[in-house]
C-alpha cells in the first residue's frame, strides 16, 4: 500500500446486494492493474456488508462504512482517500467492460491537457442481459454546444483538476456529473469521450435517475448557481398571447383549473419566476383583458390584440412584432423574449428560470422545452410505412427524438428582429418532467388535468 497507484476507483453501495458482487469483480478483473478499489458502503440495510468483508484483506482494496451521507458527500470523501492520479466512481448496480480502466488511463496518458474522459455505454436489465449500446456524439468532431454532459459514473477525471475546481458542491444530493461538467466547461479544460462501450449501465426501479422530476429539478438549481456566478443577466419579458374563445372553441383562459383560471396558472408562474422582468398578455378577448386588469392590477401589461392577428392559422410572429414596438414604446429594449402559452399551466417558475438560465450558460440563439421521445417513430412515403427511428439495439445521442412542450419558447431579441422567428439559429433546451410538460387542450385533457392535480397533492 505504499506504492501510489495510478487510478483510484471508488464503488459506491447502498442497499444493491445482488448487484455488488458483479460490479465488484469487474474491477478486480480488469486488465489494467495499477489501481486501487474504495468500496464506500453509504448505510447499507441488506447483505452488502457481508460481501465487500469477503475481499476485504486483497492489498489494493479499502473498505469505508458509512450512514447515508449522500453522493456528493461520498464523491468527497472518496476524493480525500484517493491516492490515485486519476480518479472513477463506479456505482454498484453497474459493472465495467475488462478493458475499461486501461483504455481511458492510456488516453490520459498520453495527453496531459485532458481533464476527464468518459466512453459509451451498454444499457442492461436487471439480469445483466444487454437492452442496448448507447453511443454518445462524437465530441471531438461533431460537438459545439456542450449541454449534453458526461455521466457521473464512469468517467475518469485526472484529480488533481477535480481538485482545482472545488470537488464537488455537497448542496445537491444528485447530478453531479453534471455540475462537473460544468464546473471543466467554465475552466476551460479539455475532455474527451470514447465512441466504445466501456462499462454496463443497469436499468431498474430502484435507479437514483429514474426519479425525473427530482432529477430535473436539481439540474435547473445546478445551472441557476453557475450561471448567476459565471454570466451576467439577461432582460427578459413574458410575452403571454390568447386567442379566446370567441376565435377558437379550445381556448378556455378563464375556464377553473383547481380553483382558478386556467390564465392565472402562467401568469402566476411568470410573476414568481426570478428572471422575468415584465409581462404582456395579448388577446382580442375583452373579458380575458378585464379578468387580468381586475385581478393583476398593474402587476401585468396588456394589449388589445386584433382579432385578425388571432386567428388560428395566423403565425405568432406578426403579433410578437407588434407586441415588442408596443413595449418598447414604454421601456427599454429586452435582451429576450418568452413566449408562454396558457394550455401548459404546470410548468412553473422553475423551468422558466432554466430556459432563460440555459440561455445565459450557453449563449443559443432561442430556448424550448422538450420531452426525449423514445418511441419507434414510422412515416408513409406512399407505399407503407417506413420506419423513422432506429431500433437496431444501436441508440445514437445524435439520433435521438425531442418532441417540443410545455407551451414555452424562449428567443433573443435581435435574433427575433432580424429573422422573425421565434426559434431558430443555435437552439438551446429544457427537458421538462412528464407533469410539467401537461397540454391541455380537449376536455380528455382537462379530467387528466384534475387527476394529476390530485395525485401531486397541489
Amino acid at each position: 500500500m505504499n506504492i501510489q497507484p495510478l487510478v483510484t476507483i471508488y464503488l459506491v453501495n447502498h442497499n444493491y446486494s445482488q448487484y455488488l458482487l458483479e460490479s465488484i469483480n469487474s474491477v478486480l478483473d480488469q486488465d489494467f492493474k495499477d489501481y486501487e478499489l474504495l468500496i464506500i458502503d453509504d448505510g447499507s440495510t441488506d447483505n452488502s456488508i457481508s460481501i465487500i468483508n469477503k475481499i476485504s484483506d486483497l492489498k489494493n482494496v479499502n473498505i469505508i462504512q458509512q450512514n447515508n451521507k449522500g453522493l456528493n458527500t461520498t464523491n468527497n470523501i472518496a476524493l480525500k482517500l484517493s491516492r490515485g492520479k486519476y480518479i472513477m466512481r463506479l456505482d454498484a448496480d453497474d459493472y465495467l467492460s475488462s478493458d475499461a480502466v486501461g483504455t481511458m488511463v492510456n488516453i490520459l496518458e498520453k495527453d496531459p491537457r485532458l481533464a476527464m474522459i468518459f466512453p459509451d455505454y451498454f444499457e442492461i436489465d436487471e439480469s445483466s442481459n444487454v437492452i442496448r449500446q448507447v453511443q454518445r456524439h462524437d465530441f471531438d468532431n461533431d460537438v459545439t454546444l456542450y449541454d449534453q454532459p458526461a455521466h457521473g459514473a464512469c468517467t475518469m477525471i485526472r484529480k488533481k483538476i477535480l481538485q482545482e475546481v472545488g470537488g464537488y458542491d455537497e448542496s445537491f444530493n444528485r447530478q453531479d456529473g453534471y455540475d462537473l461538467w460544468l464546473k471543466i466547461l467554465h475552466g476551460r479544460y479539455y475532455f474527451k469521450n470514447i465512441n466504445t462501450p466501456l462499462f454496463y449501465y443497469r436499468q431498474h426501479k430502484h435507479n437514483l435517475t429514474k426519479n425525473e422530476k427530482k432529477l430535473l429539478e436539481t439540474r435547473s438549481k445546478i445551472i441557476s448557481k453557475h450561471v448567476n456566478k459565471y454570466k451576467k443577466n439577461i432582460n427578459t419579458i413574458a410575452l403571454i398571447p390568447v386567442r379566446g374563445y370567441d376565435i377558437d372553441p379550445r381556448s378556455n383562459p378563464l375556464s377553473i383549473l383547481d380553483k382558478k383560471p386556467l390564465i392565472n396558472w402562467t401568469i402566476d408562474s411568470a410573476l414568481e419566476s426570478k428572471v422575468i422582468d415584465n409581462i404582456i398578455v395579448s388577446t382580442p378577448n375583452n373579458d380575458v383583458l378585464k379578468h387580468v386588469e381586475n385581478y393583476y392590477s398593474e402587476k401585468v401589461l396588456l394589449h388589445q390584440r386584433d382579432p385578425k392577428l388571432a386567428w388560428i392559422n395566423k403565425k405568432l410572429n406578426d403579433t410578437l412584432s407588434i407586441l415588442l414596438k408596443f413595449y418598447e414604446s414604454k421601456y427599454k429594449e429586452p435582451d429576450a423574449l418568452m413566449v408562454l402559452n396558457i394550455e401548459s399551466p404546470f410548468r412553473g417558475p422553475l423551468y422558466i428560470e432554466k430556459a432563460v438560465n440555459v440561455m445565459r450558460l450557453f449563449d443559443v440563439d432561442s430556448v424550448i422545452g422538450v420531452r426525449i421521445e423514445d418511441d419507434i417513430f414510422y412515416s408513409h412515403d406512399g407505399t407503407g410505412l417506413v420506419p423513422r427511428s432506429n431500433d437496431s439495439g444501436l441508440k445514437l445521442e445524435r439520433e435521438v427524438l425531442y418532441k417540443k412542450t410545455g407551451g414555452m419558447s424562449l428567443v433573443k431579441r435581435d435574433y427575433f428582429i432580424k429573422t422573425k422567428n421565434i426559434f431558430g439559429g443555435r437552439i438551446g433546451h429544457i427537458q421538462l418532467d412528464n407533469y410539467s410538460a401537461t397540454v391541455i387542450n380537449t376536455t380528455f385533457d382537462w379530467e387528466v388535468a384534475k387527476l394529476l392535480i390530485k395525485n401531486e397533492g397541489l
